[in-house]
């Protein structure tokens, strides 16, 4: 437990991701003088007003809430003035405008889920597993004007399974990212920290991987590609926001399935990509270029997410092919 003291911290963030690493400052003692987080927003069949998981934390420790539509506006930048704070903490949130990142005494840190400068962007989780990469990590830097290029303080990484998919290497790093952050905020409590440029760790012919924010379009599976891209890809989406393909019947009928379990099979075969093999009982898989992608679980639009066995009782799935 680090004692509470006039350090006044500002924590920006909405997700989980983000609460889990305000909680683990909270139980710390740091002194938190205000959460910003997204404004409350319709969700659901009854489109009912939902809190951000930040702004359901803050609450519940009576820490005080901010939710700016805009962060360039006026009263916005004038509560961060009258609050004084020595350091912004931020963990998944918008990108900051300068009259904002520049308020605080110390400055503003950002925890990053990825080993910068690889992976800057929105989706660094998601995109390490879809190019198969088996470690990853968390990093502590000085935000600047360029999203994700500030001056590194903390790294740790963090080793990726085979088994790994999106959600359960986002709860490894929130849980690392969360103590990172708290090793960070006492280097800079007591003004010693290192710090290295971004641009010394770009050497050579180091080739830079980026994790740009993910659309639809882009969640579409190629069942042309090898069994491990494909099997990447998929996990890499699964749960959110999931990999897609879609299905048409001799009829035009079209259905979406999302992908979110599957498993490897390397097996030499003359079938086309995209080849739907199943016994429309206990197993479903898809023919790739080097061997086929058994499907474990997935969910047609519309229904509910259940394991291939449950899903082939009730679909004619020989009856359908895969749009490639």
């Amino acid at each position: 437990m680090y004692p509470k003291s006039g350090f006044k911290i500002v924590f920006m963030g909405s997700p989980d991701f983000a609460a889990f690493s305000l909680q683990t400052l909270v139980e710390h003692g740091y002194n938190i003088s205000a959460a910003v987080t997204a404004p409350d927003k319709p969700a659901g069949r009854g489109m009912a007003l939902q809190q951000t998981a930040v702004k359901k934390l803050a609450l519940a420790n009576d820490v005080p809430v901010l939710q700016p539509d805009k962060l360039k506006s006026p009263e916005f930048i004038e509560m961060l003035i009258n609050i004084c704070p020595d350091l912004i903490v931020v963990v998944a949130f918008r990108m900051l405008p300068e009259v904002v990142f520049t308020i605080p005494k110390k400055g503003t840190i950002n925890l990053h889920a990825s080993l910068l400068p690889q992976y800057r962007g929105a989706a660094p989780i998601n995109h390490a597993i879809i190019n198969g990469e088996n470690i990853t990590g968390l990093t502590t830097f000085f935000i600047e004007k360029q999203i994700d290029t500030g001056k590194i303080i903390y790294q740790e990484s963090v080793d990726i399974s085979d088994q790994d998919n999106a959600g359960t290497l986002h709860d490894k790093l929130m849980v690392t990212g969360a103590y990172l952050l708290v090793k960070t905020i006492n280097a800079i409590m007591n003004n010693d920290f290192p710090v290295i440029s971004q641009s010394e760790l770009i050497k050579g012919d180091l080739s830079l991987k980026t994790a740009p924010k993910i659309h639809k379009d882009f969640c579409r599976i190629n069942w042309s590609e090898n069994v491990s891209a494909v099997y990447d890809f998929i996990r890499g989406l699964s749960p959110y926001p999931g990999a897609f393909t879609e299905l048409m019947d001799n009829n035009g009928k079209t259905v979406l399935l999302k992908v979110f379990e599957t498993d490897k099979l390397y097996e030499e075969h003359t079938s086309e990509p995209g080849i739907i093999y199943s016994d429309s009982k206990t197993f479903l898989k898809i023919a790739v270029s080097d061997g086929y992608i058994l499907i474990c679980s997935l969910q047609a639009a519309g229904k509910k997410r259940m394991e291939a066995e449950e899903f082939l009782k009730g679909f004619r799935i020989n009856e359908w092919k895969i749009i490639i």
